[in-house]
């Protein structure tokens, strides 16, 4: 196999000072939702809000004296492409990174202003790797694979020697899975120094690319879907990582863009971090009963990044309010005489539900003239309270359509 534990002890040498060594406190808030003693490995806040700068600073530093002078090049939804252009920057190697047109905005422009050349091209991974490619053997750069590459696979594994260094009796690591350098990298170093330790890997429903290699044996395509977790959208695995993982890692679980949006909002709430749909994989499957036989085991969470799009985030919260029964909307049916919304309001208010928008309905609401239809978006507080208010309209006279 082409990445060691000596491999990853020698990456931890070369990026001690280049690379925070990030923290990995003990949440009291998140152990009391899942039932596990939560800790959470804090790599959202590296420098570029991701643990892909360990791979990246490990893979520069190799790199011999031509090499560095012509410069890298990677395709990237863009954590790895944050890495690279920032040590890149500090090392002085020209960096060139290819994303595809899913890449958040946010990526992209702060790849920018680190220095990369940036290059938005693809319809997914693959083809920005084929532009990627005809850059790299056009111009002479190395490709810098951002999953697959061993150094940067071994960069990756860093983070399990933290974790052990910093947790005592670690009982699991729970970690995302996109192209499963990560995992694979916590997989070698972890099992090698504690055995018994368990690795967990975690996808979106969406991506469920390492799923589809363990059925088949091997790293294969899975078709792209949508996924709020742009750090998971990998169509397949790299070779090298899901050789080093697959048997190394002792489960994986997938869960739904729903628990992921709500994890995102438990974080947000009860650690006030604020991380991307990647990083919040590992609590949604905690949160999701996915891992119940961690209740009272202590469980490290890799909370590995932390560049969501704000726009993308507001949404995502909403989401979040919406699975947890706390933003409800319907449609009720109102009488269109003085006094109609009032009433409508009143029992709403009564039932401790605050407006957050109402519309009126006049043209599509039916035969009824003296009837209008109005569509209520309300806050609540859970799916109790929703369930309460809306048999508190009902009881009102209100008819409600949705």
């Amino acid at each position: 196999m082409p990445v060691s534990l000596a491999d990853i002890q020698a990456a931890s040498r070369r990026i001690a000072g280049h690379v925070a060594v990030s923290p990995c406190p003990e949440s009291i808030p998140l152990s009391e939702i899942t039932g596990a003693h939560v800790f959470c490995k804090l790599d959202n806040f590296q420098r570029t809000g991701s643990f892909k700068e360990r791979g990246a600073c490990n893979a520069l530093r190799k790199l011999d004296a031509a090499q560095k002078r012509r410069g890298v090049i990677a395709a990237s939804a863009g954590n790895h492409a944050l890495g690279l252009a920032y040590h890149g920057r500090l090392l002085g190697v020209p960096v060139t990174v290819v994303m595809p047109d899913y890449a958040p905005l946010i990526k992209i422009t702060t790849c920018q202003r680190l220095g990369a050349r940036v290059v938005v091209k693809g319809r997914d991974f693959a083809e920005a790797r084929a532009a990627a490619d005809e850059y790299a053997s056009r111009e002479g750069l190395r490709y810098v694979h951002g999953f697959d590459d061993p150094d940067i696979i071994a960069g990756q594994g860093t983070i399990a020697l933290e974790i052990l260094q910093q947790v005592k009796n670690v009982d699991a690591i729970v970690a995302p899975i996109g192209g499963a350098g990560l995992i694979a990298g916590i997989a070698v170093a972890a099992k090698a120094m504690r055995p018994s330790i368990k690795v967990i890997g975690v996808e979106s429903v969406a991506t469920a690319s390492f799923t589809a290699a363990l059925k088949a044996g091997r790293p294969v395509s899975i078709p792209r879907q949508p996924t709020l977790a742009d750090g998971l959208a990998v169509l397949k695995v790299g070779d090298n990582s899901f050789g080093l993982a697959r048997n190394r890692v002792d489960r994986v679980v997938r869960v739904s863009e729903d628990w992921i949006a709500l994890a995102i909002l438990r974080l947000v709430e009860l650690e006030k971090t604020v991380v991307e749909g990647a990083a919040a994989a590992p609590l949604a499957a905690l949160m999701a009963g996915k891992l119940p036989d961690f209740q009272g085991k202590t469980v490290v969470l890799t909370l590995c990044g932390g560049n969501i799009d704000p726009a993308v985030l507001s949404r995502v919260i909403e989401k979040g309010l919406v699975a947890d029964g706390r933003l409800t909307r319907f449609t009720a049916v109102v009488s269109d005489r003085p006094g109609g919304l009032a009433a409508l309001a009143r029992v709403i208010g009564d039932s401790g539900g605050s407006i957050k928008d109402i519309a009126h309905d006049r043209a599509f609401s039916g035969p009824d003239v003296s009837a209008v239809h109005c569509n209520c978006t309300v806050e609540t507080r859970d799916r109790a309270h929703v369930k309460a208010l809306h048999g508190a309209l009902r009881k009102a006279g209100f008819r409600l359509l949705r």
